[in-house]
């Protein structure tokens, strides 16, 4: 189950930081290292430092975007240390270890997004989380190096995964599940969900482009924390293109007809 799980480094400035990142997920039995723009890779000091966890690096995923890193991901989880001004659903690293294990026994693909040594994620970027995990360091002192971040988080999980495979695994049910149409949706499916509604919402006259007062940033908080299924999800999306063909007078005219 754990090689579900992807951890997402965004701009990362120093190489040295990615390779103790490796070292840090290997150690936890974690494999799959995606970074988004790095400044410096592939690098000597990257492999220098990940002490023998290089085949990591060597497997590492360099993509431009953290859309293009997220793509297949049921499930996002995005570090921060800042408050922000709309309040998103907040876990620990055991919970988040706990929260990560529940999505892989159900055969969803998890990732772990860490953004710059120097600014974190910014806050489009952890809108694209549908929940945000916060470590909490010494308040005199709370600045923690990014690979000892990532081995924070991975060490829970895997302590979760552990107590887990004591448990009765829910693996066997993910064929059902997806037969039931209750697979969840992917986090690209959520991106091109929310461009569709964005879209509608300025058809309709209820969202200003020039004042949207955060309107989308409250949605995607909405339909973070509502799971939505692949099935949920043609449903929403038909919904959607009846709307806009109503604002256009389509179903006026079909009726009529």
């Amino acid at each position: 189950m754990l090689q579900n799980i992807r951890v997402v480094l965004v701009n990362t400035s120093h190489p040295g930081n990615i390779g103790a990142t490796a070292r840090a997920m290997k150690t936890m039995g974690l494999s799959r290292l995606v970074l988004v723009q790095p400044e410096d890779f592939p690098s000597l000091v990257a492999e220098a430092r990940a002490s023998g966890a290089t085949d990591v690096l060597e497997s590492a995923q360099v993509v431009d975007s953290l859309e293009q890193a997220l793509v297949g991901c049921n499930l996002v989880l995005g570090t921060s240390a800042r408050d922000r001004r709309i309040p998103w659903p907040l876990l620990d690293p055991r919970e988040c270890g706990e929260t990560c294990v529940e999505q892989l026994e159900q055969g969803g693909e998890v990732a772990l997004v860490f953004g710059r040594e120097y600014a974190g994620l910014t806050n489009e970027e952890l809108q694209r989380c549908q929940f945000h995990v916060h470590i909490p360091s010494d308040p005199s002192f709370g600045s923690l190096n990014l690979a000892a971040a990532v081995q924070v988080l991975t060490y829970e999980v895997r302590m979760s995964w552990l107590a887990a495979r004591g448990r009765p695994t829910k693996m066997e049910k993910v064929e059902t599940t997806a037969m039931l149409g209750t697979q969840p949706a992917t986090m690209d499916e959520m991106e091109l969900y929310y461009a569709h509604l964005e879209q509608t919402l300025v058809d309709i006259g209820f969202l200003d482009p020039e004042k949207p007062r955060h309107l989308m940033a409250r949605l995607r908080k909405l339909y973070g924390r509502s799971a939505v299924s692949r099935l949920e999800m043609n449903i929403l999306r038909g919904i959607l293109t009846e709307t806009q063909k109503a604002a256009r007078g389509e179903a006026r005219k079909r009726g009529e007809e």
